[in-house]
């Protein structure tokens, strides 16, 4: 069981998009830089002046890329540390080479744990503690200052782990929470495809049986059957890319455009929900019309938890040029900080997977919106 752990943390991945480079980090260099010129210039028991003050500027230069190079960064700084060090030891120079400017060194444990990976935070770790032995080898001041160096050094890493498990753990919610929608999705689109395929057959019979009295008739299902056909197809590459694990379909039926006033009363008059209609909504499939039921549900159940002193929820619903439009606005205060849930980042996975988009944020003045656009048809149409 152990080894199998440790085998585990040690093929542990690098976490994924460390962000790079950036503006505040050559302004951190730069004072960096200035702090350890004025350090060398006027502190009066600097040891090797022009070895601390290179030392000092090099490592400093190597700080924006602690996170996209966290083990590169790390070993390199502590590594050369570690060598100065064993230097000092055999010349004999008593005390650190190194400016007190170098404390910037504790942000390298944080960046190793938060973004290497798990081989090279136990390498980069060594080398930590071994620059840690060797300088309390040089410079022993006592047991009191020696834990208070282990700590300064230690407790970044720490807090690394801490917001590498925090993010790693939020971004296994949202997958699942993904994966959950394109199995509610994939159900859906099951019963869709097996009413399309049975308008098929139902239509290829017909077909068959007045083919030889009257062609024409003939001719018109074979037109259908081959929009059917198509429909089909859409809804089954759609189904292939969203499968669910092995699950009978569910054989309740799934709430459309028609259900949208069932939503009123869902919040119990408080606030109130108002639901209007407007533009052309004929011919809306039912994959599209499941997905603005369930982003006009989740909209209106955040309103009512999370909006505070709300009055009013209104649900807009337009349709033109083969678009549904939903917007969904509230009234209310948004709590600081506003919420971070997880039902709207699967609506939003629902209308991209459907060939539309969806967007959220507060209003200008008070309240939260949701908007929505899909296609009336669903995907590849």
């Amino acid at each position: 069981m152990i080894p199998r752990v440790v085998h585990q943390w040690w093929a542990e991945p690098r976490a994924p998009h460390p962000p790079g480079p950036g503006w505040r980090d050559w302004v951190l260099v730069a004072v960096l830089v200035g702090v350890a010129l004025g350090e060398t210039v006027f502190r009066t028991d600097v040891v090797w002046r022009p070895v601390a003050l290179t030392l000092a500027v090099v490592l400093a230069l190597g700080l924006p890329w602690r996170r996209t190079h966290a083990f590169a960064v790390t070993a390199t700084t502590f590594g050369i540390v570690s060598a100065l060090t064993v230097v000092e030891l055999l010349v004999g120079t008593g005390t650190s080479v190194g400016l007190n400017t170098m404390v910037f060194v504790v942000l390298l444990p944080y960046a190793l744990v938060r973004w290497a990976a798990g081989g090279e935070i136990a390498i980069g770790m060594a080398l930590v503690v071994l620059t840690l032995v060797l300088g309390l080898t040089l410079d022993w001041t006592g047991i009191g200052d020696a834990i208070g160096a282990a700590t300064v050094l230690l407790v970044p890493a720490l807090l690394g782990a801490t917001a590498r498990a925090v993010t790693t753990a939020r971004s296994r919610e949202l997958e699942q929470m993904r994966l959950r929608e394109r199995e509610q999705l994939a159900r859906e689109l099951h019963d869709t495809v097996a009413h399309h395929v049975s308008a098929i057959v139902i239509r290829a019979q017909a077909g068959r049986v007045v083919a030889a009295q009257n062609p024409d008739a003939a001719f018109d299902a074979l037109g259908v059957i081959e929009a059917e056909g198509m429909r089909t197809l859409a809804e089954m590459r759609l189904m292939v890319g969203a499968l669910r694990h092995g699950e009978e379909p569910e054989l309740a039926p799934h709430h459309g455009l028609a259900d949208l006033e069932l939503l009123a009363g869902e919040s119990g008059g408080r606030p109130r929900v108002d639901i209007d209609r407007t533009g052309d909504l004929a011919d809306v499939g039912p994959a599209t019309g499941a997905a603005i039921y369930r982003i006009a549900q989740e909209s209106i159940t955040n309103a009512v938890r999370h909006a505070r002193h709300a009055t009013r929820v209104d649900v807009r619903l337009s349709g033109a040029d083969g678009w549904v439009r939903l917007v969904v606005c509230d009234d209310g205060e948004l709590p600081h900080p506003a919420p971070a849930g997880y039902g709207l980042v699967g609506m939003a996975e629902r209308a991209a997977l459907l060939g539309g988009s969806l967007e959220a944020g507060p209003n200008d003045d008070r309240g939260w919106t949701v908007s929505a656009s899909l296609p009336k048809a669903g995907p590849g149409r």
